[in-house]
């Protein structure tokens, strides 16, 4: 599939991509200021953003995505910061792909499976099947104004910052009706595939790219059985913790985001 990405500046490239319900003008605020110093890509996602939609929704077919648009931009020595969805989409293509990146940051993610992690995957997929039914009940077309979508929406997703995320994703359609640019009924469909980890139980060798795992403290998603199994799949890491932060981290502080993705580039270049 032909991703929509959009560019901006020159020098090394980072690829950045975005997480479940995101889009690449997510992070536009982080690639201005990354673009200061390097070609920044910001990816729209397969079913996301202005990306093609398709049935189906995995993370082998989001690496084959992605490693297409390596091929088409001819991108080598690349750093893929990925968020989310994005980081478990980046760590399956650096383990499928060591020899394009110099560098990987994951954000806010741990994409492979943990002895606790049952639990927790059930009550992630809860939640979100709990959003998408609230997006698929959404009579979005016969809905006049924002407004009104965001009382609608409020009815099974109660809490209005989740709300506002969401509704970025609604676009006019050329008869002036609201439309949705996420594919919402494929992701829902997709859900499980997405809630589990993209790399495999028994990893044939260690991910070797050097790599940067950044965790938002108030965030549930990176837990201490997570920080203590990352040397069993990565040879070359660390783990840095971003304060006042949960799993938005780069939108809830992104000073220190900035600053320890920073120091992490400049080490790469040492």
């Amino acid at each position: 599939m032909d991703l929509f990405y959009r560019e901006m500046g020159s020098g090394e490239p980072i690829v950045i991509l975005h997480g479940l319900y995101g889009a690449s003008d997510n992070w536009m605020s982080i690639g201005r200021e990354l673009s200061k110093q390097n070609r920044v890509i910001l990816v729209d996602q397969r079913n996301h953003g202005r990306s093609p939609h398709s049935t189906v929704h995995t993370y082998d077919l989001m690496v084959s995505d992605l490693h297409r648009l390596f091929e088409k931009l001819s991108l080598q020595n690349a750093v893929i910061l990925g968020h989310s969805m994005g980081g478990k989409t980046a760590s399956l293509f650096a383990y499928q792909y060591p020899q394009l990146l110099k560098g990987l940051v994951i954000a806010d993610i741990i994409p492979f499976g943990l002895d606790k992690q049952l639990g927790q995957d059930i009550e992630q997929i809860n939640v979100h099947k709990q959003i998408f039914s609230g997006l698929l009940s959404l009579d979005i077309k016969s809905v006049s104004n924002r407004d009104d979508l965001d009382s609608a929406l409020s009815v099974s997703v109660p809490n209005k910052m989740v709300r506002q995320f969401l509704l970025k994703n609604v676009k006019r359609e050329d008869d002036g009706s609201f439309g949705w640019m996420l594919n919402v009924e494929a992701l829902s469909q997709n859900l499980e595939s997405l809630i589990l980890p993209s790399l495999p139980f028994d990893v044939e060798h260690q991910i070797s790219v050097k790599t940067q795992f950044i965790k938002g403290e108030k965030s549930p998603y990176i837990s201490a059985e997570g920080i203590a199994r990352i040397g069993s799949y990565f040879s070359n890491y660390r783990v840095d913790v971003i304060s006042n932060a949960g799993h938005w981290l780069h939108a809830e502080n992104p000073r220190d985001f900035l600053s320890v993705l920073y120091e992490f580039l400049n080490s790469l270049n040492g």
